[in-house]
């Protein structure tokens, strides 16, 4: 029985046994001999596992209770805003008139639909300082590379088809580069300097006629915002090259700057963290991405616009990209983060950003006692500790985060940005309360004297999860990703 461990699906399975019934079928049975290509047809039955459906409730539940979530325990994950999803989101996606309509549906009979996605992209638009939004992508990668196809997409129009370079700095989220990779340029590193910042004079010297886009997160990777934005949009445009921001960390700085304020050309968002769309585990996403009236003519088609007699999709776009997901875009997590900006208002969105720069601050201030701060000026939404004192004695961040598990805490990023030495990547996010961050703050606190005092105990977790230190390495270069019964 897996060597004693929760027993898989298939190893509670018995001959015979069955959880559902469907009527019977009264459709004629087709004959498929000579449709398929003999390699696409399974050459064996399927071996499905064969259970009760209470032992089918009971296998998932169980399951589910051994999982880590927000509702569940503190998820302070840096650079990736894993906040409360206010239940309200729910009640509203699972209402008949969102859930049960179809996107095949004639627009005439989805007005009530097309009208709060044509909100969502207007308060989106207000939100960013961007002239127009699509909802399409699905995902801020997708937004990214969107992005930078429209950007693409506008120096070859002009004929400016030398400029293949987009500049990211080295404490980017690795998206970026891959994101401009993918989109056909070639990604090109900015330092960063000793105040944890872009460094201007080696943008300067990166900065040609062959940049196509600067790639920025404001506040960056770092936690720390980018002082000298103005300045950095001024270089890249008189250059000829356009500006990206990555809406990563858009949580720090909502009601206070807007990335169209700062010079931006180009913005997505991920609204399933900014915006408390549930994420994780792969997905659900959405990237919707912005970009000034200059470049509002590639963005993907169709684009959802107001007509005189309601709200439809405007097709004939001959400078667009083209479509770049079906049924513009992730409709659940948009009428989520939709609900959450209905309810929360301008004031309460500016809230958001107060409450996430402060929590973060107070945290960054207690552990700066008992870790290494690289960066020691106010951060915004997040903060980057080095776990390099705690090395020095022979446990390294990996340990600390595995013996986090043992509390019941869901460990922060570790080892990102690369910049910095067995670095912890915190993010408290608005929606925890003091308390939660004290015992936090407390537990780190206790692994720090641990690692000094008692190592193999930190070297050697966790010890209270279902299954005990796990061997990372093996588990990436040699999954098992499907059921095998011994012999």
């Amino acid at each position: 029985m897996n060597n004693g461990a929760y027993p898989l699906i298939f190893e509670r399975s018995r001959s015979g046994r069955t959880g559902f019934s469907l009527p019977q079928n009264d459709v004629e049975e087709m004959d498929v001999d000579g449709l398929f290509d003999e390699d696409y047809k399974r050459k064996e039955k399927a071996d499905l596992p064969e259970v009760s459906e209470l032992q089918l409730i009971r296998h998932y539940t169980g399951l589910s209770s051994r999982n880590h979530g927000v509702d569940t325990g503190f998820y302070p994950l840096g650079s990736c805003t894993m906040k409360y999803n206010p239940k309200i989101n729910e009640d509203v996606a699972r209402l008949p008139g969102f859930s049960h309509i179809h996107p095949f549906q004639e627009e005439s009979t989805v007005q009530g639909a097309l009208h709060w996605m044509y909100d969502l992209q207007e308060s989106l638009s207000e939100i960013t300082g961007m002239h127009t939004v699509t909802l399409q992508p699905a995902a801020g990668a997708q937004g990214e590379w969107t992005g930078l196809m429209m950007i693409r997409a506008y120096h070859e129009e002009r004929g400016d088809t030398g400029r293949t370079k987009v500049i990211v700095p080295d404490s980017a989220h690795g998206t970026n580069p891959a994101s401009a990779t993918v989109a056909g340029f070639e990604a090109v590193t900015v330092k960063t300097d000793e105040r944890g910042l872009v460094d201007i004079e080696d943008l300067k010297r990166l900065v040609d006629e062959h940049t196509a886009a600067l790639m920025l997160t404001n506040p960056n990777t770092l936690g720390l915002f980018e002082e000298d934005i103005v300045e950095m949009a001024t270089i890249v445009h008189d250059a000829g090259g356009k500006l990206y921001y990555d809406g990563a960390n858009l949580n720090a700085i909502l009601g206070y700057t807007r990335p169209g304020d700062m010079g931006f050309d180009v913005v997505h968002l991920n609204l399933h963290k900014t915006f408390t769309g549930p994420h994780g585990g792969g997905g659900p996403g959405s990237g919707p991405v912005g970009v000034t009236e200059e470049l509002e003519p590639y963005l993907p088609k169709p684009l959802l616009v107001k007509q005189e007699d309601g709200y439809g999709f405007e097709y004939e776009r001959p400078q667009s990209i083209g479509r770049v997901k079906p049924y513009y875009g992730n409709f659940g997590i948009n009428l989520r983060a939709y609900t959450y900006i209905r309810t929360m208002g301008a004031e309460g969105l500016k809230r958001v950003s107060e409450y996430a720069v402060l929590n973060a601050n107070y945290m960054m201030r207690r552990l700066e006692k008992s870790f290494e701060l690289p960066y020691s000026q106010h951060c915004k939404h997040e903060f980057v500790l080095s776990g390099s004192i705690q090395k020095k004695l022979g446990v390294r961040t990996l340990d600390m985060a595995k013996r986090l598990l043992d509390f019941g805490y869901h460990p922060p990023t570790i080892y990102f940005p690369i910049n910095v030495e067995e670095a912890m990547m915190i993010e408290p996010t608005e929606t925890e309360a003091k308390e939660t961050l004290d015992d936090f703050i407390d537990t780190m606190e206790r692994i720090a004297e641990e690692a000094e005092h008692d190592p193999e105990k930190v070297q050697e977790a966790p010890f209270t999860t279902v299954v005990g230190r796990l061997d990372e390495t093996t588990a990436a270069r040699k999954p098992v990703l499907k059921y095998q019964p011994e012999e």
